[in-house]
């Protein structure tokens, strides 16, 4: 399964200009946990509930902007990236998203959410049941001395 099969291709974004308060609005507002931060038609980095301060936001946004909080740059992906390729990185980097990019400019967002999701909806791959067999089968244990029994 590919990225382009899952992703949410309704992003919201805002500007590392825009005050941290309206960020976390829109954020609110949305029900979201992630505004991709974008300076034209370019990304920039990613802005997550946590960067702002979570449910604690006052604090951590006072007389800040988006670009003192956001996470730069922006890890992306292609469309045509696998759904493992994305989980492997979002794992290896400890993210919680990443943003589709497709000839440079955001098409989309991935996002933890969105992997266990699917998980939990239950995507599978066509099993191969002649590998399915040749795993069930059980061989004896031969060891090159004095091992005469199967287990």
């Amino acid at each position: 399964m590919r990225i382009q099969d899952m992703m949410t291709g309704d992003i919201k974004t805002i500007a590392p200009t825009a005050a941290a308060e309206d960020a976390w609005n829109t954020m609110r507002l949305n029900r979201i946990h992630h505004l991709v931060v974008t300076r034209g038609r370019h990304v920039v980095g990613v802005l997550s509930a946590r960067d702002v301060g979570g449910s604690r936001a006052s604090g951590v946004m006072t007389n800040k902007v988006v670009a003192d909080l956001m996470t730069a740059p922006a890890i992306s992906v292609t469309p045509t990236a696998t759904i493992r390729q994305a989980a492997n990185i979002m794992r290896g980097r400890s993210i919680g998203c990443l943003v589709v990019v497709e000839a440079g400019r955001a098409i989309g967002i991935v996002t933890v959410s969105d992997l266990l999701d699917l998980v939990g909806r239950g995507f599978d791959r066509g099993a191969n049941t002649s590998r399915r067999r040749l795993l069930n089968h059980r061989a004896p244990h031969r060891k090159s001395k004095g091992v005469v029994a199967a287990w």
